[in-house]
């Protein structure tokens, strides 16, 4: 805690805009760094990891950036983690996107891809329906947030809210510390920012 601040480590491993991430982090009241230093990391009141683009190229820029043991460390630490997008994706098992590269597997399921049924990839605002209270999500059932994407996790017990896109589509998982969303918070105006304001108390509340 940098003081009233909590420090937030957005893990830098090259891919996308994750400067966009860390400065909604800041705009949330976070003491947030886009950073690779694995001891920064470590010290950090929480980790964060953006994501964008195919899951097997993340999943490599994790890898060579010597950034995939920091996050699993993180997470195994118990200190809260949060997912974005394809960094939601990372943590399950595998996607349909590239099979045979393995995800992190700190979530049980697969990334499956969108049914024909839908437009893909799912390019537009849509809103919350919350399935499970949780801090992160309080005030924001019913709140319209931003996604694009053509592949989602699969529905499991972790939902904690889902949209609709031909069917129920998981916009957010949390499990134990790791919570995780489908869409960009840090693209979502008022209501993304809302959501990282709530994360941010959260650390700010949890005993030292």
């Amino acid at each position: 805690m940098t003081g009233d601040r909590p420090l937030v480590a957005v893990l830098d491993y090259g891919i996308g805009n994750l400067r966009s991430a860390e400065k909604g982090l800041q705009r949330a009241g976070a003491d947030a760094r886009l950073t690779a230093d694995r001891s920064l990391i470590a010290e950090a009141d929480a980790v964060v990891m953006p994501g964008v683009g195919a899951f097997a190229a993340c999943m490599d820029a994790l890898h060579g950036s010597g950034l995939a043991d920091a996050a699993l460390e993180s997470i195994e630490s118990g200190r809260p983690f949060l997912g974005i997008c394809v960094g939601m994706q990372m943590l399950y098992e595998g996607s349909d996107e590239n099979t045979g590269v393995p995800g992190l597997g700190v979530l049980p399921g697969h990334i499956r891809l969108l049914p024909d049924t839908v437009r893909r990839p799912q390019m537009q605002w849509s809103p919350l329906r919350v399935v499970r209270d949780t801090p992160i999500l309080a005030g924001l059932d019913g709140a319209w947030m931003y996604f694009v994407h053509s592949y989602a996790a699969e529905v499991t017990d972790d939902v904690v809210a889902v949209c609709e896109y031909g069917g129920d589509i998981t916009a957010a998982v949390e499990r134990r510390n790791v919570f995780a969303t489908q869409f960009h918070p840090e693209k979502s105006g008022v209501n993304g920012l809302a959501l990282l304001g709530n994360f941010v108390t959260n650390l700010t509340r949890a005993p030292a």
